[in-house]
């Protein structure tokens, strides 16, 4: 068996979305009849060794209710790296009886979404997807992140990422949604006291 790591932009590997995983291969692909098998494991280029690049754009940024599971090491590891906005517009709503805000996997629709970026260890990684329900309620995929401010130093990749550049990161979008949220306003960098008036519902209210 043959596993390689490769960039999750490389440009040989086809673009397709990274769902959670209950052993360390994902995206599995047979190379032919026989039993050779190429496990293709999505990492960001640019991250420290063994830590894997994270967007978030909502109520896990800093501020804002839920920040407090990234801190303090009980999850895993989770290193701020930078502020950034996706390379894409996307339509950022905030929706549910929760007042929950999605990023809905329709780019070219939207704002360009400002967040933060961060490094993450695998067991953070496990967490993240249990805590935002991957795969149901959102699925990680990868997306390009304009770089808008780096801070990241340590285990940084060979040149620092500049100001509109780009670091692939894994984002929790959702792609299973109700028709009628793409009606609902459009966000560009979520604020739970927003002047929306929408604010969130933290878990242990509900």
């Amino acid at each position: 068996m043959l596993i390689w790591k490769v960039p999750a932009d490389c440009p040989h590997v086809p673009q397709m979305p990274c769902f959670p995983e209950r052993t360390p291969m994902r995206n599995q692909k047979f190379l032919n009849k026989q039993t050779t098998l190429l496990a293709i494991i999505c990492i960001s280029k640019a991250s420290p060794a063994g830590m894997t690049h994270v967007f978030v754009y909502g109520t896990l940024k800093r501020g804002q209710p839920n920040h407090k599971v990234l801190l303090g090491g009980t999850h895993g590891r989770a290193a701020f790296q930078g502020w950034g906005r996706t390379a894409e517009p996307y339509p950022l709503v905030i929706a549910g009886e929760h007042n929950i805000p999605h990023l809905l996997n329709v780019p070219g629709q939207g704002h360009r979404v400002v967040g933060e970026i961060y490094a993450v260890d695998e067991q953070m990684l496990r967490f993240l997807d249990e805590f935002e329900g991957c795969p149901d309620m959102y699925q990680r995929t990868p997306l390009p992140i304009a770089v808008l401010e780096w801070e990241g130093t340590r285990g940084a990749p060979r040149e620092t990422p500049a100001a509109d550049r780009t670091v692939q990161c894994f984002v929790y979008s959702t792609a299973t949604f109700p028709p009628e949220w793409l009606h609902l306003p459009y966000h560009d960098n979520y604020d739970s006291q927003g002047q929306h008036g929408l604010r969130y519902n933290p878990r242990e209210n509900r």
